[in-house]
């Protein structure tokens, strides 16, 4: 999984991208100081693969991974090539999901390229620098399905209908997440059509510790949510400075720090199960002497495909796969308990893989 860190300059994109990498990306008082794109892999924490760790005292411990891109601040008229322009509008284009950070905070002594916090402005901007740079290639697309259809071909006669509803929408200044699509063809259709504003989207609210203490009471808080609910996006409420200092303390002082601020986990925590819960994300296990490792999978892979993210061989001939729940595995203490308490299944190519599973996968080639 690949997410992208936009948002306007000086807005704490790099500082947050510090915090949740430790990768130590310049981050400086002054625009578009993120000039190539930093990119950090972080290992997504997960108790249930600590555990199994414990359980086989394996070789190889390989958790699941994210990678963030902290890509440079866009503008007014990025679309157009202003500011740093086309080149990291292309680098969001190669992301799975966007992480806008919007800043939610007041701060005199940090620069605000448009004068002054107002989220729900910052949030249009960016969206419009989108949108405009889709409406090109939803153009460009609708100009080549038109043609195709003149031949008589009913596949580019939709095509193009599809397509001119949405550059319509576009053109309203609509993003494309929100173009109500038809059925499975249309939707595929869109897909295939590599929309920035289609990507599905996570407003992390840059909030000061005043503001990140009393959410119910921020006015800028409040109307991040409310446009998030609106588009069916996730929101975040984060403080960058605070989860870059977190990652300066020991585990212990950490857990003292969180529990002070009335946090149970990490702004890297919760930004991973924001993200794992808006592109329909599960994680199942495999474990053994040689490796405990977590595997990445959309919620709904049945078990061949599955097993296919460990190796092709594993769908290709795939027998059956045999899984215990991560609880009841853990219930028991060992696999063996498990087994004599009849609590490990054998599913066939029909099973619908579920968050947690403890799987091993029988197959023949």
């Amino acid at each position: 999984m690949k997410l992208g860190i936009v948002g306007l300059p000086n807005v704490g994109k790099s500082t947050l991208f510090n915090a949740i990498t430790n990768a130590g990306a310049e981050a400086a008082n002054y625009p578009f100081c993120t000039i190539e794109p930093n990119v950090g892999t972080v290992a997504v924490p997960d108790r249930r693969l600590d555990f199994l760790a414990d359980m086989y005292k394996p070789k190889k411990y390989t958790p699941a991974v994210i990678e963030f891109v902290d890509i440079a601040g866009l503008v007014r008229g990025a679309s157009k090539g202003e500011g740093l322009g086309n080149k990291f509008l292309e680098n969001i284009r190669r992301t799975d999901a966007i992480v806008h950070v919007v800043r939610c905070f007041d701060d005199d002594n940090v620069i605000h390229v448009e004068g002054g916090a107002d989220p729900l402005r910052d949030i249009d901007i960016i969206d419009l620098e989108l949108i405009m740079a889709d409406l090109e290639l939803v153009n460009r697309r609708l100009d080549k399905a038109q043609k195709a259809a003149k031949g008589g071909d009913k596949k580019f006669k939709r095509e193009a209908e599809l397509f001119e509803a949405l550059r319509d929408h576009l053109d309203a200044g609509k993003s494309a997440r929100s173009f109500p699509v038809g059925g499975d063809e249309d939707a595929a259709l869109l897909a295939s059509s590599d929309l920035l504003s289609l990507k599905p989207v996570i407003y992390a609210a840059n909030m000061d510790e005043a503001g990140i203490a009393d959410l119910e009471n921020s006015a800028y808080y409040k109307a991040v949510k409310s446009r998030a609910d609106a588009e069916g996006a996730q929101v975040l409420p984060i403080c960058a400075k605070t989860e870059q200092e977190l990652t300066e303390l020991s585990e212990e002082e950490r857990a003292m720090f969180l529990e002070d601020l009335g946090l149970s986990e990490s702004g890297l925590d919760r930004l991973i199960e924001c993200s794992y819960a808006l592109l329909g994300l599960i994680s199942f296990l495999t474990a053994g002497s040689d490796e405990c490792r977590a595997w990445t999978i959309t919620r709904g892979t049945k078990a061949p495909q599955a097993a296919g993210k460990i190796h092709s061989d594993f769908e290709r001939g795939f027998i059956r796969a045999e899984i215990v729940a991560f609880e009841d595995l853990k219930a028991c203490g060992s696999m063996a308990a498990a087994k004599e308490k009849g609590l490990v299944r054998s599913e066939g190519k029909e099973y619908v893989m579920r968050d947690g599973d403890v799987t091993l996968f029988r197959f023949n080639v």
